[in-house]
C-alpha cells in the first residue's frame, strides 16, 4: 500500500521560508507524477505545483510561481515544496499527490494523497 507523509509545516513571518517534504512508500515512486495542492480554511483545494516523472517538467499556479520551487530526489522517494517570500495568503493546508505517470493540474486526477501539513503565515 502507498502512503504519502508531508513534514515541513508551521508558522512564520510573511517574507519567511519554509520547505515542505513528501516521502513516498513503495517501489514505484519513479513511476509517478507528483503535485502540491493546498486548501485554506473555507476554500476549496487548489493546484499549487507539479513535476514530471524524471524531474524536468514543472509547473505552478501563478499565485507562486517565481516564490517556491518544486523538486523531486528519486533515490530518496521524495519531493520537495520550497516555499519563499511567504504571504499570509499562503496560509493553508498543504497536500502531496501522486499519479501514474503524466502530469495534471486536477485535484481529481491524482488518486493517492497525503495528511496535509498546515503552514500558517502572519503578517
Amino acid at each position: 500500500q502507498v502512503q504519502l507523509v508531508e513534514s515541513g509545516g508551521g508558522s512564520v513571518q510573511a517574507g519567511g521560508s519554509l520547505r515542505l517534504s513528501c516521502a513516498v512508500s513503495g517501489r514505484t515512486f519513479s513511476s509517478y507524477a507528483l503535485g502540491w495542492f493546498r486548501q485554506a480554511p473555507g476554500n476549496e483545494r487548489e493546484f499549487v505545483s507539479a513535476i514530471s516523472v524524471g524531474g524536468g517538467n514543472t509547473h505552478y499556479a501563478d499565485s507562486v510561481k517565481g516564490r517556491f520551487t518544486i523538486s523531486r530526489d528519486n533515490a530518496k522517494n521524495t519531493v520537495y515544496l520550497q516555499m519563499n517570500s511567504l504571504k499570509p495568503d499562503d496560509t493553508a493546508v498543504y497536500y502531496c499527490a501522486a499519479r501514474w505517470y503524466s502530469v495534471t493540474y486536477s485535484l481529481n486526477d491524482y488518486p493517492l494523497w497525503g495528511q496535509g501539513t498546515q503552514v500558517t503565515v502572519s503578517s
